[in-house]
């Protein structure tokens, strides 16, 4: 089997895995990052959500061999201390029920932020779109995201 050079978190990390190994199963199975769910395994639900080069893509459909040489930014490493503005708002705004959905969840709203800091809640249902919340917290996940853009509606005026 190949050996594969990935840029996780920041780090350089050597992995042997066949081409077509999903970069889901060398994140969690290789590395031991566990953050990064496995959902449906078909690039429907987001629960594997993570970073290729910053944008946000389904790592169960990434197969390894397509992840050389890109940087993958996982939930780990979007901010070790739970400190990134996304990961602060998901607190403030009580998103989580389950849980199981959110790491995807935040991914996709990083991404989103980092393309446009002040989205329309248009912008966030089309990026959120890949994202499956089977507890039907996407109210407040759209007021976190808000949020986490210094839109929340204290931030507005109360709007």
């Amino acid at each position: 089997m190949p050996t594969y050079t990935l840029t996780v978190n920041g780090r350089r990390r050597a992995v042997t895995a066949a081409a077509d190994t999903p970069l889901l199963w060398v994140l969690r199975e290789s590395l031991g990052m566990t953050g990064t769910k496995f959902g449906c395994g078909g690039g429907f639900c987001g629960a594997c959500m993570v970073h290729l080069d910053g944008a946000a893509v389904h790592s169960c459909q990434v197969p390894v061999a397509d992840a050389a040489h890109h940087r993958v930014t996982t939930i780990e490493g979007l901010s070790e201390a739970g400190t990134h503005p996304v990961q602060r708002a998901w607190i403030e705004e009580d998103v989580v029920q389950c849980g199981y959905c959110q790491s995807g969840q935040i991914m996709s709203a990083a991404a989103l932020l980092a393309g446009k800091p002040h989205p329309s809640d248009a912008d966030i249902d089309a990026a959120m779109n890949g994202n499956i919340c089977r507890c039907g917290t996407y109210q407040r996940l759209r007021a976190a995201i808000h949020r986490a853009a210094g839109d929340a509606p204290a931030a507005r005026g109360g709007q």
